[in-house]
């Protein structure tokens, strides 16, 4: 990992592919949009993909190692403040009972940042991260492996993977952490539980979701893992209190879902007896939730000077600046509007989200001191997201577009290894948010040599 690594333009991975290649990948990947993106999650209505995002490997390898070191640094920051889970949660504000399924008096451990997924725009030609997703419950993997296996499949096909690749499978890489973390036997019985009463496309229908996922169990076979895919709500306890899903005790639990937004079910609560038991181990625990809390990247800017120089060179180069977002910040937020964003530090999927320049004064001015009446927001340093062109399809006509939009970049880690990664593109004419309930448009990358 080189600190002061030169990226790459955006576009350019794209752009070096022989003019040949990039005409036909978007011609057959517009003729294939259907079969591509059919069962994955999106609210978009007029748009899809004619292609993905493309990546040199080398560049791709840089981000994981930056983002990888940065998580190491979130959880060093959240040790030196706290010893466990319990004390975490009250410097944090989070109100106790509010994080299901976690044990206060857990100690804060390496084996927290088994499963994360940062979320970085590029803004001026460099990586930005403007938020850390620690936890097992990472939204779009399934998506994101899932549309970029069949887009390599449709090139594959015409001949057009020469010097091009699809991301290593994120899902696999997951499969191998869930073995190696939890030290599972082969043939071990796991199960996958979900929260269908959860905001997601396909939720209300969950026998439809889960044929959906199965898949997952035929990918998991070779990892040693006998997959059971089940909503939380559903789980049982027998009489040695082990958890039974799906008719028969599981040896272990992949937890897909969100521990402060899980709805309360007597299935949760046999997660909770079994955890208690001991008969239940689970990738992964609560506490990494608490990881993701964006009071954290404050604490990063303001230990800058207990760290050594290239640590601080990647919080200055990386991150934005973050302050908590309290009644001695008003008279700066007010007056650096243009350059600033108010966000809830335990919020996601941009809800609650005030970005300075999109507002009037007066909107900013009122939503920024109900954000410090309320407490647990933040004050972060606006980046605005560089913007590529992406070739789209308009479902109505068949007509293929291509338009300078702006996207996000999500790497996932698993056991602290990069695999995959979740392209989060904005579509023409969008906004600058980039979430799943503003209809983007969802991908894995392909990587070139």
């Amino acid at each position: 990992m080189d600190p002061n690594y030169t990226w790459p333009p955006l576009g350019q991975a794209w752009t070096d592919l022989p003019e040949s290649t990039r005409t036909a990948m978007v011609t057959t990947g517009a003729a294939a949009w259907e079969k591509i993106f059919h069962g994955r999650a999106t609210y978009n209505k007029q748009w899809r993909l004619a292609r993905p995002p493309v990546f040199t490997a080398d560049a791709f390898g840089e981000l994981n190692e930056v983002c990888d070191r940065i998580a190491q640094l979130i959880l060093e920051a959240c040790r030196r403040r706290a010893r466990t889970a319990g004390e975490l949660q009250r410097l944090l504000d989070v109100p106790e009972g509010e994080t299901r399924l976690l044990d206060p008096d857990e100690e804060l451990h390496e084996g927290l940042l088994a499963a994360y997924r940062p979320d970085v725009l590029f803004s001026g030609g460099v990586p930005c991260i403007v938020e850390y997703n620690i936890d097992s419950s990472l939204g779009g993997g399934f998506d994101a492996d899932t549309v970029i296996q069949r887009y390599a499949e449709l090139y594959r096909a015409h001949g057009l993977l020469d010097g091009a690749r699809p991301a290593p499978s994120l899902l696999d890489q997951r499969f191998a952490a869930i073995r190696d973390t939890l030290g599972l036997a082969d043939g071990a019985r796991v199960a996958l539980l979900m929260d269908f009463d959860a905001d997601y496309p396909g939720l209300d229908d969950p026998e439809t979701f889960i044929r959906i996922l199965s898949p997952l169990i035929d990918q998991a076979r070779p990892f040693g893992i006998d997959l059971v895919i089940a909503p939380v709500a559903t789980a049982g306890l027998d009489e040695q209190s082990r958890l039974v899903v799906g008719g028969a005790p599981v040896d272990a639990l992949f937890r897909l879902f969100v521990p402060n937004r899980v709805t309360p079910s007597p299935g949760l609560d046999a997660v909770a007896g079994a955890l208690a038991a001991g008969t239940l181990p689970m990738f992964v625990s609560s506490a990494a939730w608490l990881l993701s809390n964006k009071l954290n990247y404050a604490w990063l800017w303001e230990d800058l000077d207990l760290l050594p120089e290239d640590d601080r060179t990647l919080i200055r180069r990386y991150v934005p600046h973050t302050v908590a977002l309290t009644a001695d910040q008003l008279d700066r937020a007010l007056a650096e509007q243009a350059d600033l964003v108010a966000k809830p530090a335990g919020g996601s999927a941009g809800h609650g989200v005030l970005i300075g320049r999109e507002m009037t004064p007066v909107a900013w001015a009122d939503g920024v001191r109900a954000a410090i009446a309320e407490g647990g927001n933040i004050l972060q340093r606006y980046h605005e997201a560089d913007r590529v062109a992406m070739d789209f399809v308009q479902i109505e006509t068949g007509e293929t577009v291509t338009a300078d939009v702006p996207y996000s970049l999500a790497p996932y880690l698993f056991g602290r290894t990069g695999s995959g990664a979740l392209a989060r593109v904005g579509y023409p004419g969008c906004d600058e948010v980039l979430n799943l309930a503003r209809g983007v448009l969802l991908t894995g990358i392909l990587l070139t040599d």
